[in-house]
């Protein structure tokens, strides 16, 4: 039976204008299938987080199409995007873009609250702060939490919806050795237990290895793409 496919581009182009005209995306056709876990890595300025955020919805494209479980980005209004993100769709950055004045508990809470969500809403914060290993971290502030265990709040704040996908850029960027492997250990468990697809923009070798599927961009396109097969 053939996989189910969640995340299709093609033909993707993105120019940014300026001074210069930066053609950031050269033509890229991508499937990802339901349940895979890709990392996206190549230079800096090749076009792997510009690609994320295009084909999340969170940047426009020039041309080409984008669909997300069959629905076409391009026909969809700004309201109709930020919808299908809140309701279908989690993201872990490298810098948290946690909220400094609300807790652990208050930020993973938040996704629920403005997606109306509010049966329920703090129970299941905590349920996924649990789920990361932070239930002794529930009342305390960004501030009073280690890298680690901000990288762990925006996990899970990127969770708690049950999104289909979730997209990470550079989810270990700002982390040691041992904060970085804890934090793919995490990522890993949900993808196998609960199916999500993940999408990681990575610079690094050890993070891109746990995927089962690495691509490789350049200059704005794909230059290879193999499935590990794990």
């Amino acid at each position: 039976m053939a996989s189910e496919i969640t995340i299709r581009a093609e033909r993707l182009h993105k120019y940014y204008e300026g001074e210069v005209r930066v053609h950031a995306l050269r033509g890229v056709d991508i499937s990802i299938s339901k349940g895979e876990m890709v990392a996206i890595m190549g230079p800096s300025g090749c076009g792997k987080t510009t690609l994320l955020n295009c084909l999340s919805g969170l940047d426009d494209i020039s041309s080409g199409k984008v669909w997300i479980g069959g629905r076409d980005l391009n026909s969809m209004s700004d309201n109709k995007k930020t919808e299908l993100r809140a309701l279908n769709m989690g993201f872990v950055f490298q810098f948290y873009n946690l909220l400094p004045v609300l807790t652990a508990l208050e930020n993973v809470e938040m996704p629920l609250l403005l997606a109306g969500k509010t049966k329920n809403a703090k129970e299941r914060a905590r349920k996924a702060l649990d789920m990361v290993g932070l239930s002794h971290r529930y009342d305390h502030r960004p501030s009073a939490l280690s890298g680690g265990e901000r990288q762990r709040v925006t996990i899970a704040r990127a969770i708690v919806n049950e999104p289909d996908i979730i997209w990470a850029d550079e989810p270990t960027g700002d982390l040691d050795t041992e904060t970085s492997d804890m934090v793919m250990n995490i990522l890993c468990k949900l993808n196998r237990k609960n199916g999500h697809t993940m999408v990681l923009v990575t610079h690094e070798d050890r993070v891109a290895e746990r995927a089962e599927r690495i691509i490789h961009m350049e200059s704005g396109i794909i230059k290879s793409d193999s499935n590990k097969g794990v």
